[in-house]
């Protein structure tokens, strides 16, 4: 029997108290957002922003990231070196302080930094705690300083090891295999994120090496944010080649903004602060938003462009085409969270507005030709939105897009519950028979997609809505579109593309995605959106009774190498003039090339089975990268389509030709 009182007692010894970095290896995701593959690089972050703080204070010119041969990670800087001396308050090193205790560092107070990108100042302590091994050199005084750390514990005193002339900090660590899902670290999304740095800070060197692969890379902008803009629109035709500059001190902030429009019918608008990037934008990117209608409005009234009868330019309007970077550094940054997705200081609305309202507006007077243009886009794209709404309007009317009626050809689950219900996006009707056919009709709907979808990023809202299949999409998911799009209506929490293993296979699917990425990005956000991979090939044992389903070419080699071992082994029978498939005792091999070569069993069976299915979901882990690579394939500039062809033609293969 259990004693009621003793059961509801609620006193101090039932309260844990997490000392020095113990809160860190419990809680590892109230720090670094998780423990996936991006909370293992927010640990590289961490170290590189202190070295970037660094150069902001004007210390330190280059910031380096050298991936170990051993999986290790070494972050240097060359800016002043942590400092060295005995802290007052913790009788300890100020290193092993700013390695041991969470929220000690430079970034609090008013000794250290005026402006800094790693806010609460844990960035160092938090690595320290989630690897194994941390080793640091700190040079500074004329002294190299060491200190190694386990798990975040200190094996020994910081001490003296050599002399040098330089100056700055060197932090190699192991993350914690027992805390991440994986410790092994992308070159290419760090080589993005120095990439950013060097773009972010005028006059900083940034460098990645990788001694295991033998890479190396360097990355120095003397334009800076200007830079920045030009390299986000390579592909796109600008409408013109000069790019709004503008970098302005305000009180205790500063703010740095560049601009540049293209014929694009989407905008690229990045927000930082002190050079973290805030996603979700915040008080900058309103103020930047605000400030960018006003003055192209007041603009086109004053030069007669917008006539006095019509109705203002939308923010939407002025901003389609639009490529810009809005930057602010701030003293005192405040923060949503730890990771920083948004930034909350109501001051800056303000800073930002006054520059763009006075320098953006200089910029306009003296560049009529460009502002003429700008305005004319602008223009365009209000007569295309009235266009657009109009189609809309004519749609809901109509009852098109109304949710309560489903597109003919859609086979529906009998599960309402989005939780449990998918559904399956499919090439072509032969396919979409079989899938139909071999489905499992609780739980999975299906849509067949006859020919090519139509691609969205040359088309605007009024051409998509006047397409069957994209009407068809919109309807079956119940989402909405544009301004009546919204995310709690998704029918189903699985969105599966499921096309042909070949290339007009994978054109249908970068169609559908980038209708996804360009109109329902949050879907794709939100982790609801798939790829089907069907099998490639298929070994037929004897007696057809069974098969063996390859999805992968090397996968195909292994099996059969494998089962012609284990018929050696076996003292069967080999016959070496015979097909390897035969040498393996497979009496048949069968190359796939459409998912309508299957019937439905089988289309279950090998891509449609939760229980044996192979599904890739589609992320967005750098939209920058995804916009340019959409631009590339689905833009006007058939050079760069070319040229990204003939540089990848090399790594395709089975091509039908």
């Amino acid at each position: 029997m259990v004693d009621k009182k003793d059961s509801n007692e609620y006193s101090a010894n039932q309260i844990t108290v997490l000392e020095g970095l113990e809160p860190v290896r419990k809680r590892p995701g109230m720090y670094i957002g998780g423990t996936g593959i991006e909370g293992l690089h927010h640990l590289v972050w961490e170290l590189v922003d202190n070295g970037i703080d660094e150069a902001l204070a004007g210390y330190a010119t280059e910031v380096s990231v050298t991936m170990q041969e051993d999986g290790g990670i070494m972050v240097s800087d060359n800016g002043r070196g942590i400092p060295t001396e005995v802290h007052p308050k913790t009788k300890k090193s100020t290193v092993e302080t700013v390695l041991t205790v969470l929220h000690a560092g430079g970034k609090f107070g008013d000794s250290g930094y005026k402006v800094s990108g790693g806010l609460h100042g844990v960035g160092s302590s938090v690595v320290n705690a989630l690897s194994t091994k941390l080793f640091i050199k700190v040079f500074r005084n004329g002294n190299v300083y060491e200190q190694e750390y386990e798990r975040g514990v200190p094996k020994y005193n910081l001490k003296v090891n050599g002399k040098t002339d330089k100056t700055g900090t060197e932090i190699t660590f192991y993350p914690d295999e027992t805390i991440f899902q994986s410790i092994l670290f992308n070159y290419e999304t760090i080589l993005d994120r120095l990439r950013h740095a060097a773009y972010l800070t005028k006059g900083i060197k940034t460098f990645l090496y990788d001694l295991k692969n033998n890479k190396k890379y360097g990355f120095y902008f003397e334009g800076g944010i200007q830079s920045y803009v030009k390299h986000l629109n390579v592909g796109k035709e600008v409408v013109d080649e000069d790019i709004f500059y503008v970098d302005k001190t305000i009180h205790d902030g500063q703010v740095e903004i560049s601009l540049q429009y293209t014929d694009a019918y989407s905008e690229t608008i990045k927000a930082f602060a002190n050079n973290v990037l805030n996603p979700d934008g915040g008080t900058h990117l309103t103020g930047f938003r605000a400030s960018l209608t006003r003055v192209i409005n007041d603009y086109a009234r004053k030069q007669g462009l917008l006539k006095e009868k019509e109705e203002n330019l939308s923010g939407e309007d002025t901003r389609e085409g639009l490529t810009a970077i809005i930057l602010v550094k701030l003293p005192d940054p405040q923060f949503e969270g730890q990771t920083k997705n948004k930034l909350g200081n109501p001051e800056v609305r303000g800073y930002v507005e006054q520059v763009m309202n006075e320098y953006f507006n200089y910029y306009l007077e003296e560049h009529p030709a460009v502002a003429k243009k700008i305005v004319g886009k602008a223009l365009l794209a209000a007569r295309a939105r009235k266009a657009a709404r109009a189609a809309r309007d004519n749609i809901l009317r109509k009852g098109i897009l109304d949710g309560a009626s489903m597109p003919g050809k859609l086979a529906d689950c009998s599960n309402k519950d989005p939780k449990d219900s998918e559904l399956y996006l499919v090439e072509g009707d032969s396919a979409g028979g079989s899938a139909k056919t071999g489905r499992d009709s609780k739980s999975q709907a299906i849509l067949p997609l006859r020919g090519k979808v139509l691609n969205v990023e040359r088309a605007r809202l009024d051409k998509m809505l006047a397409n069957n299949e994209i009407v068809s999409l919109i309807k079956a998911l119940g989402v909405g579109i544009e301004e009546s799009f919204d995310l709690k209506g998704l029918r189903y929490d699985r969105v599966i593309i499921m096309t042909d293993a070949d290339v007009d296979g994978s054109h249908i699917a970068t169609l559908l995605m980038t209708f996804f990425f360009r109109y329902m990005r949050a879907v794709i956000e939100g982790g609801h959106i798939y790829l089907a991979k069907p099998p490639l090939f298929e070994l037929v044992n004897l007696g057809r009774k069974s098969s063996v389903y390859i999805y992968d070419e090397n996968e195909l080699d292994e099996i059969i190498d494998k089962a012609i071992e284990k018929r050696r082994k076996e003292n069967l029978k080999i016959n070496k003039e015979d097909e390897r498939y035969k040498q393996a005792g497979f009496i048949e091999q069968k190359r796939y090339k459409g998912l309508g070569e299957m019937d439905g069993e089988q289309l279950f069976n090998t891509t449609m089975d939760p229980e044996k299915r192979v599904l890739i979901q589609i992320r967005i882990e750098d939209a920058e990268k995804a916009d340019a690579i959409f631009n590339k394939l689905m833009g006007v500039e058939v050079e760069l389509r070319k040229n990204f062809i003939q540089t990848h033609a090399k790594f395709v293969k089975d091509l039908d030709i």
